[in-house]
């Protein structure tokens, strides 16, 4: 497994959301891009969040710097055009020790700023209601032959009109929707 992946930690520290799923595709609204329809679910959508009196372009942004605890890091990666690269850089030599503890109450963290400082994020969720929400990662998973590979933790692949994957991150933000918050643990340091 990927060093960069998130799979061991949930396992081992978030057991409560480690498993697979499987969703009808009529059952759901997916997001990938951006630009697409459901497009403000994703981490990348331009949805300013303020921390600490910094404001983030993004969750993503804010996400990726929060791996790191000194500032030299946090800061290249605020400036980068690319903060996921660019953390991905780091991550070998500088990302923070308790990482794996507490990723998903950081990632809970992010999600529940934009929840709280973005209007259209929090419409989006609304107007989801009664629907599956899931981060469609089918055309990323799709080798040149048309094999798809399996979803990361964050999201599912389209298989046969069905999305199969862990789907984390519409699991949460469903939770998000529909307890209207998030709960988590963080570090004294974050």
């Amino acid at each position: 497994m990927s060093f960069y992946s998130i799979a061991p930690f949930i396992k081992e520290y978030y057991p409560e959301y480690y498993s697979m799923h499987q969703y009808p595709k009529d059952m759901c609204v997916a997001f990938n891009k951006v630009a697409d329809q459901w497009g403000i679910f994703s981490n990348f959508a331009n949805t300013p969040i303020t921390y600490n009196g910094v404001e983030y372009k993004s969750s993503e942004q804010l996400f990726q710097c929060l791996k790191f605890v000194d500032e030299e890091t946090r800061n290249a990666v605020y400036v980068s055009n690319n903060p996921k690269m660019t953390a991905k850089h780091w991550e070998k030599t500088h990302r923070r020790e308790d990482w794996g503890a507490i990723v998903l109450d950081v990632m809970k963290f992010c999600l529940q700023l934009k929840y709280e400082q973005s209007d259209d994020f929090r419409d989006a969720l609304t107007l989801s209601k009664g629907k599956i929400i899931v981060e469609d990662e089918t055309s990323r998973k799709t080798t040149r032959t048309g094999r798809i590979k399996d979803a990361d933790t964050w999201g599912v692949v389209l298989v046969d009109n069905i999305f199969v994957g862990s789907n984390l991150m519409g699991r949460l933000l469903m939770e998000l929707r529909d307890n209207g918050g998030l709960v988590y643990h963080l570090p004294n340091q974050l």
